[in-house]
């Protein structure tokens, strides 16, 4: 038989081409939807990304986002003498084995996400271990010497995971390898430890919150000294604490200015702040002011990028250089204040708020032309065009009469009653004031994300919150300097160097300028900074926003008297997180401070004397764009666009199959 060799028709190719090319289509239309939806997260800086396959993305919406361990030594309220050199050490490494675990953390975000035990298997199990070890190190320590630790101290040993909360999670993510993929800033993009657009407010939007001072009395010492001792033009920095961890490099895990004595590091001693030298303007004062720096996060590299306590543990960004800083003392409204010993040491403030709760947090935050109506503890300000951000600190004014330090760096001193008056036998000593300016380009806040933020150096596992802003201060002085201190307050005299007059302005320096490093000493500041705690009710001495207190006239041009709120106002968080930040305005006032959206609480553009400030609003962005919570992708309207491909190339793929099919019976 011949085999056949018709042809088919020509239509019936034609079809079948067709359909074949119909699949093909809706396949690859398929196939490419897949691959971008598997590697899109990689790409957009302003969107929050979502781990991905390479190691690298956006910390998990249901994750851990930092680690809350239980502050040891604000539990050990009395260390023996002869135990208490060890006794710091080994608090210094329970600082250590927390700044390690939170780095491990931050550099498996990838892990976590694939193994929902990670976390507390390979991170916080071997952590628990590690302080179960020190914390029984501590108690050796108090034996050796007959004594024995608080038994409070027992059961600390175990630390939690925080959970993520979108709005308090910065931007950035992590790599496997344990390399940071986000800890640097990109062209401005926030960094990987923070701050979170929820960190921001638009000041012009919050409610006044600053309550009035207590009237002096007949007694009131009503004087002000004054000390200039610049801003820490010269680059005088370390990562050291010798208050909290004597004898320890890099013990506070992030940078200090210091301005004063210029001999302060880990392993100074009353000794050598008698020979430390100055930098204040009369000789007489070789007191040691120091903070923690502030930085702007604008994709520039400082010194320290690569350095402990610096880039390498999350403290990144330009060093700003306050443009003014203001030190002086005060008096009490209710009778007479007494000399501060000699080596005196206070610490202002928490450190570690974010984690350890509000309690002892003494943050004053706000912008020049706002600081006698708002105070922000936990929000960092976006002031106005023509505006700079403030900050302000006021030390604890009451002394026990007997200590110069205590084993939490807290009992020794403490704030004064809503009335003014020092409790429990406590004696009323000047109270020290800082008022610090700075010049920082205006964050913005786009797609729920910061760009350009600035932020407070600080504990890698804090975040970087503007809570857990502290000041430290070691009292030196010579040639009979405290008691001439005490005598001007005293007589209601204003005296010191450049008393009455305004501060000159330090000129910003080059970003070259900042890059010397650390004036003679190796860098460092220590860990567990904390503060007595701030009065829960009314302003008493402690410190006072403008009011009647000595606060001068609040305005651009004019730069008022260092002076604030005791506790300004917290707002509560966006979500609940292992600690409750509660408002902290002090009792007995009416305002609390809430963020406002609305136009009518905006700040009158006039000072409460009648001098022009900066205008509310303006170019400054809207409060909504600031407060609203930080949210993870992924809507229903936002699928639908993202997968429209994906379903439009299965609608062919069928029609070519179903044409296909009916061209064969056709044919």
């Amino acid at each position: 038989m011949r085999r056949s060799t018709r042809r088919r028709p020509t239509g019936a190719r034609r079809a079948t081409f067709a359909a074949v090319a119909l699949m093909l289509g809706g396949g690859g239309l398929v196939a490419v939807n897949v691959y971008a939806s598997a590697t899109e997260s990689g790409s957009g800086s302003d969107s929050v990304q979502q781990p991905n396959q390479s190691g690298s993305g956006q910390l998990p919406a249901s994750g851990t986002v930092t680690i809350d361990c239980p502050d040891v030594g604000q539990k050990l309220t009395d260390v023996p003498a002869a135990a208490k050199s060890q006794v710091d050490t080994e608090l210094a490494t329970l600082d250590k084995q927390i700044t390690e675990a939170y780095a491990r953390l931050a550099a498996t975000r990838q892990t976590q996400a694939n193994d929902g035990n990670y976390v507390q298997n390979d991170i916080l199990g071997p952590l628990k271990d590690k302080r179960t070890e020190v914390i029984g190190r501590i108690k050796a320590a108090y034996q050796q010497v007959g004594d024995s630790a608080p038994d409070s101290i027992d059961g600390l040993a175990t630390c939690m995971a925080m959970p993520a909360d979108p709005a308090q999670t910065p931007s950035g993510g992590e790599s496997d390898n344990g390399q940071q993929s986000g800890g640097q800033q990109n062209n401005g993009n926030q960094a990987t430890g923070g701050p979170a657009a929820a960190d921001f407010v638009d000041i012009t939007k919050v409610a006044p919150n600053v309550p009035v001072e207590p009237r002096p009395n007949g007694d009131a010492s009503t004087g002000t000294f004054t000390t200039l001792c610049g801003a820490n033009e010269n680059g005088n920095h370390n990562t050291d604490n010798v208050i909290v961890a004597p004898g320890v490099a890099n013990g506070a895990h992030h940078l200090h200015d210091y301005v004063g004595n210029q001999k302060v590091n880990a392993f100074s001693s009353n000794d050598t702040f008698l020979q430390g030298g100055t930098s204040c303007q009369n000789k007489n004062d070789l007191s040691s002011y120091y903070w923690p720096v502030v930085r702007v996060q604008d994709g520039t590299q400082d010194f320290d990028q690569n350095s402990d306590g610096g880039g390498k543990e999350g403290n990144v960004g330009k060093i700003l250089v306050a443009k003014q800083a203001q030190i002086e003392y005060v008096g009490s409204p209710t009778g007479k204040v007494v000399a501060m010993p000699q080596f005196l040491r206070i610490i202002t403030g928490d450190a570690k708020a974010f984690t350890n709760g509000p309690g002892n947090a003494n943050a004053h935050w706000s912008c020049t032309g706002f600081e006698n109506k708002v105070q922000l503890t936990d929000k960092y300000p976006i002031c106005p065009q023509g505006s700079d951000v403030v900050r302000t600190f006021a030390f604890q004014s009451c002394w026990d009469g007997q200590n110069i330090d205590s084993a939490n760096h807290r009992t020794h001193v403490a704030f004064a009653d809503a009335g003014g008056n020092c409790a429990g036998g406590f004696k009323a000593i000047p109270q020290l004031r800082m008022r610090l300016v700075y010049s920082v380009p205006q964050p913005t806040i786009q797609n729920d994300q910061v760009k350009n933020a600035y932020a407070v150096d600080g504990f890698p596992e804090q975040l970087h919150k503007p809570i857990t802003d502290h000041d430290d201060f070691i009292s030196v002085m010579t040639g009979n300097l405290m008691n001439q201190v005490v005598d001007c307050i005293n007589s209601g005299r204003d005296c010191g160097a450049g008393a009455g007059e305004q501060p000159q302005e330090t000129p910003s320096p080059s970003p070259d300028a900042s890059s010397g490093g650390s004036a003679g000493d190796d860098p460092g500041d220590s860990g567990g900074e904390q503060s007595a705690q701030p009065p829960a009710t009314s302003p008493g001495t402690a410190p006072s926003a403008g009011g009647d207190g000595v606060g001068g006239g609040d305005h651009a041009d004019a730069t008022p008297k260092a002076s604030v709120s005791p506790k300004a106002s917290v707002s509560p968080k966006a979500s609940a997180t292992p600690k409750t930040y509660a408002s902290s305005s002090a009792a007995g006032t009416d305002a609390a401070a809430q963020p406002q959206t609305g136009a009518d609480d905006e700040p009158s553009s006039e000072a409460d004397d009648g001098t022009q400030t900066p205008a509310a609003g303006g170019d400054a962005p809207s409060a909504g764009s600031q407060t609203e919570p930080q949210a993870v992708t992924g809507g229903l309207a936002e699928t639908g666009t993202n997968l429209w491909p994906a379903a439009a190339g299965t609608v062919l793929m069928i029609l070519g199959l179903l044409f296909l099919l009916r061209t064969r019976r056709r044919f």
